[in-house]
Formats: structure tokens, C-alpha cells, sequence
């Protein structure tokens, strides 16, 4: 069963508000290859600490076309105005990224679990980061060979 996002992600804040874990599956591409949206669930806990470069985060971002929550990497943190700008990007995504600020962080990613039952290592990304000239090879590669 599929849940609108807009029903659905607040009531994620509500339990991690009261500091409990969110367990969901993810759709969409914009993760892989760590990510496999409808197969793989992630963990999902409330931010006990700024967020680092490397979490992947549940937010509400802004984009040209308005407000979205995104389940993204936090690449880098700039200086704003109003405080920090956490800049978000999908690992799948050859390009793009979305801001939001700190209270628009709904939580953390701490464990991806396959249909399986495998835990898969979560990383900070940083050698996929490096490889973003590559990501477009890499990733033709893994959806004819991995999906």
C-alpha cells in the first residue's frame, strides 16, 4: 500500500519527536546504489546531533517547483543568513541538489535492510562523492547488472 507523502511524513515527525524510530520503505531511484526504493527499508531516528556531511536525511527541501521531502545525502553545509544551509543530493542523481535548514531535517537514515534480512554498511558516500564524474557510467552499469 502506498501512502501519500504529504499524509505520511508528518506523522514520521510526530514519532521521532517523541524519540522513537521510523521503519519504512523508500520509493524511488534517487538512492541507488545504496538505496533501492520499494525493495530496500530504512531506519529512521530523530537527529540527536547536527547533522554531518554523509547522513542521509529525511527532509523537507525546497526546490524550483516548490516544497518536497526527500530521503537524500547532506553533501555539504553552507552559511545562511537565518544559520547553516544543509545542501542535499540523491547518490543516483547525476545532478541537482536541494537545501532546507535545520528544522526541516525530519530525521536520520542509521540502517538500510534489504528484502533479505542483509544490513547493508551505511557510509558516509564520500568515495561515491569523489566518483561523481563516473556516476553516470556506474550507475548504467549497476541498473543492467544489479536491478
Amino acid at each position: 500500500m502506498t501512502v501519500d507523502n504529504d499524509i505520511l511524513i508528518p506523522r514520521f515527525a510526530e514519532y521521532l519527536q517523541d524519540r522513537k524510530e521510523v521503519l519504512f520503505t523508500p520509493s524511488g531511484v534517487s538512492m541507488r546504489p545504496f538505496i533501492e526504493g520499494g525493495k530496500d527499508s530504512v531506519v529512521l531516528q530523530p537527529l540527536t546531533r547536527d547533522p554531518r556531511v554523509g547522513d542521509i536525511l529525511l527532509a523537507n527541501v525546497h526546490t524550483p517547483h516548490g516544497n518536497t521531502y526527500v530521503l537524500h545525502r547532506l553533501v555539504r553545509v553552507t552559511n545562511g543568513s537565518n544559520g547553516p544551509i544543509y545542501v542535499l543530493q540523491g547518490d543516483g542523481n547525476l545532478c541537482g541538489e536541494e537545501t532546507c535548514a535545520r528544522q526541516e531535517i525530519i530525521g536520520r537514515v542509521t540502517d538500510i535492510t534489504t528484502p533479505s534480512g542483509r544490513h547493508k554498511r551505511l557510509t558516509r558516500g564520500r568515495v561515491w562523492y569523489a566518483l561523481k564524474p563516473l556516476r553516470k557510467w556506474l550507475l548504467k552499469i549497476y541498473r543492467h547488472t544489479m536491478v
